[in-house]
């Protein structure tokens, strides 16, 4: 059986090329926060940028949804639930409790809430299959958890609000829902056209409700500071869609579900080293020693997990999880989660 999105082919029993695979999708998701920066600073509000942001990379994959899909419509038919799951969980849901989050509490302590969705995908498997995880998994979760407060700073530790802080833990398990919803086994329905379908599922979400005066929408066209020099507004728009949005969704879905939702999980921890990354790249934002020892502690986590993974599956086992397991960014500065 095989996993796929337009351009990248694997086997499911190829767990180095799903890491790539989900290494790629970090790298692009780690974007987004540096462009939507750009936009919010322009002007824009954060609904707009991520309604434009989800439904027109939905429509930019469509093409190469229909073509995977081979005239298999009755396969989209079956796999409704998981492509509205995606759609108004994955993707609606996650925003609009990062959004709600983030107008009590800091962007810091939110995203480093939001983040911790792998502990709770490793807690869920625990309380369905009744079997405590590996010494291997704890100590992954620990590093990942100890680089993820160091990358997006100690301060994000902090007493907040309630309200608030329920919103981020719904923002978490929306983010959990997404590798969740990813990593389930389909033969016939692929990653891009779940991608696809669901992100124009969510995008229609969160148009209809900025329509209602729900969400605030509002955007401005005037050129931007990009790269030393300006540029037109849709130049980021641009890459938001395609590099940040299309591509980042289009290969966690295919990684997901290579790896199961689990270890592409902790391998989407590497979001938020990406994005400091990018924050220095493209705006200037300093980089801390501390952030980069946070960046290698959350690899030593993601090591550790895979360790586990290795060793847990007999020779020639897919690699989705198993049934009994359940089973997405920024420094994205008042931006959009997954």
């Amino acid at each position: 059986m095989t996993g796929s999105i337009e351009g990248f082919p694997m086997k499911r029993s190829s767990i180095p090329g799903g890491l790539a695979v989900a290494v790629l999708s970090a790298v692009s998701f780690g974007t987004s926060g540096a462009l939507v920066k750009l936009l919010l600073e322009a002007g824009w509000s954060p609904a707009a940028a991520v309604t434009v942001r989800a439904f027109t990379a939905g429509i930019v994959l469509l093409p190469l949804a229909v073509m995977a899909m081979r005239g298999r419509w009755g396969a989209l038919w079956l796999g409704r639930w998981r492509v509205l799951g995606m759609g108004v969980v994955g993707v609606a849901c996650t925003q609009l409790a990062y959004f709600a989050a983030i107008q009590t509490i800091p962007v810091s302590t939110a995203l480093l809430i939001e983040f911790l969705a792998p502990l709770i995908l490793v807690g869920v498997a625990w309380a369905v299959s009744k079997r405590m995880p590996s010494p291997a998994v704890f100590l992954g979760s620990a590093l990942a958890v100890g680089g993820l407060v160091l990358v997006i700073g100690p301060g994000a530790i902090q007493a907040v609000d309630p309200i608030g802080l329920t919103f981020a833990f719904l923002a978490a398990i929306g983010c959990a829902a997404y590798f969740f919803i990813a990593a389930r086994p389909d033969r016939d329905l692929p990653a891009v056209a779940l991608a696809a379908f669901g992100l124009i599922v969510g995008g229609i979400i969160l148009g209809l409700l900025g329509a209602t005066g729900l969400l605030p929408i509002t955007a401005t066209f005037g050129d931007l500071p990009l790269f030393g020099a300006m540029a037109p507004w849709w130049v980021p728009l641009v890459l938001l869609v395609i590099v940040s949005t299309a591509v980042a969704y289009g290969t966690g879905i295919t990684a997901a579900g290579v790896l199961g939702s689990r270890l592409a999980s902790f391998v989407g921890l590497l979001e938020v080293v990406f994005a400091s990354l990018f924050a220095w790249l493209l705006l200037g934002e300093q980089l801390s020693p501390l952030q980069l020892i946070g960046g290698l502690l959350i690899l030593g986590g993601i090591a550790a997990v895979r360790s586990e993974r290795v060793e847990a599956l007999p020779k020639n086992e897919p690699l989705h999880d198993e049934p009994a397991t359940v089973g997405r960014g920024e420094t994205r500065a008042a931006a959009s989660a997954h």
